[in-house]
């Protein structure tokens, strides 16, 4: 018989503190790959709007909250005890785990763009989550190091911006359209810049080695620096430029006149068509790059026609499907067709110009 006085099971023994801080951070990281392509969960209850937004922003602030008492006790010495850092890290991973299911809770109805952006702030507080975990582990306590870096770290600012994501599709359409509205205007401004500086390498080389140059050619060419004659553009180079530099601009008016119809005609309820319009409209903003890096020296007239091709058909589907869409009253309506005259002339200008290229 047993005996009545048996000894009971030894508890497990924890990690250290520390060594518990990077496995929840490695925890942590094997959530992201399950947020990136996690389906919403299927209900038979309407979608609440309000209430999903209350929730969403107070999960945000628990999340906040666990990461400055982890900051608060791994700052300072002495160091939690295994124990208590258990504590701890559970807190830390109910209240990410807390998150991500009420994310879940947003239904594709409501907009492929909306909930694109809901992810991504998910996986910005997911991640900086495993950051801060990471820094505290491994950042001797109390360094001035491990403070800035603390104070700056992205779990506090995703937590943060939770309350300015937009609350129904249209308006993340409006957010989308308007972040693609800079990256264009950045990209022509970078092409302007450029051509009036007749100096596309500007700052890139030192200019007190010109005095060598003549003693340095051969070495440069052998380690891959540009030739003289790959720094700059020739008389068809330029010529080239000025419809390509059009045809961003067109671009950039495109982006434009898509955000106002959106704005000004744009319906929440209308989710598919609004998505549709923020499909194509990411594609203008990498087609637009793809073209002003090839003009830069030394420039491929070739290239520069291929590129100049893919962008104009990307433009013009973004402007058949904004004109079929509900956006679009006025099918008729003369600035569309003004457009595509444009940016046609952009393009049967870019073939003028490259016709040679396709002889040879």
């Amino acid at each position: 018989m047993a005996s009545a006085t048996a000894p009971a099971a030894a508890a497990p023994t924890l990690a250290p503190p520390l060594q518990q801080l990077r496995h929840l951070a490695e925890e942590l990281r094997l959530l992201l790959p399950r947020v990136r392509v996690g389906e919403a969960q299927e209900t038979t209850e309407e979608f609440n709007r309000e209430m999903f937004w209350r929730r969403l922003n107070e999960a945000a602030v628990t999340v906040s909250r666990e990461a400055t008492t982890l900051t608060t006790v791994f700052s300072q010495l002495p160091l939690p005890s295994p124990q208590e850092t258990q504590k701890f890290c559970e807190q830390v991973h109910a209240a990410i785990k807390a998150f991500i299911a009420v994310y879940y809770l947003l239904p594709k109805d409501q907009g492929i763009t909306l909930r694109k952006l809901v992810r991504g702030a998910t996986l910005d507080i997911v991640d900086g989550m495993a950051q801060l975990m990471e820094v505290l582990s491994i950042t001797p306590t109390q360094s001035p190091e491990n403070n800035d870096l603390i104070s700056y770290n992205s779990v506090w600012v995703a937590c943060q911006q939770m309350p300015q994501i937009p609350r129904d599709n249209k308006a993340a359409t409006l957010l989308m359209l308007t972040k693609n509205v800079d990256f264009v205007k950045d990209a022509h401004e970078e092409m302007e810049r450029a051509v009036e500086e007749c100096d596309p390498y500007s700052g890139l080389l030192n200019d007190t080695d010109e005095n060598n140059s003549d003693n340095h050619n051969d070495e440069d060419d052998v380690l891959g620096f540009p030739s003289n004659q790959d720094l700059y553009w020739s008389e068809d180079d330029q010529e080239l430029i000025i419809p390509c530099l059009a045809l961003v601009r067109a671009s950039k008016a495109c982006l434009k006149k898509i955000r106002i119809l959106v704005a000004e005609n744009g319906k929440k309820d209308q989710v598919a068509q609004l998505d549709d319009i923020v499909d194509i409209s990411d594609e203008i903003s990498p087609s637009v790059d793809d073209l002003a890096l090839s003009i830069y020296p030394p420039m491929c007239h070739l290239t520069v026609r291929i590129n100049s091709a893919k962008l104009v058909s990307v433009l013009k589907k973004a402007l058949e499907i904004t004109k079929a869409s509900h956006v679009t009253p006025q099918p008729e309506d003369s600035w569309i067709p003004l457009l595509i005259n444009a940016i046609d002339h952009c393009m049967n200008r870019i073939k003028e110009l490259t016709q040679s290229e396709l002889e040879l």
